[in-house]
């Protein structure tokens, strides 16, 4: 993966979104930071933080399935 010097974010990664790893496979989503303001997606990082705490060496990991993710983030766009 490559990263951008300055900041040190992946390239493929573009302004105003952030990472997040999903499910048991720890699949790789890039969603907009507009999401952290809805109340849907503020009940995932909540669940993140209860069951992984906020010490993410490998990334934020949130804890559902892969559809139920999918689904959530396609009413929200």
């Amino acid at each position: 993966m490559s990263y951008d010097d300055e900041e040190g974010l992946p390239l493929d990664v573009p302004k105003g979104h952030f990472v997040v790893y999903v499910g048991e496979n720890r699949s790789r989503y890039i969603v907009p930071i507009s999401f952290l303001s809805r109340p849907e997606f503020q009940s995932l990082l909540h669940q993140a933080e209860e069951e992984f705490g906020f010490d993410h060496e490998r990334g934020l990991t949130i804890p559902c399935e892969e559809v139920v993710f999918q689904s959530l983030t396609s009413m929200l766009r």
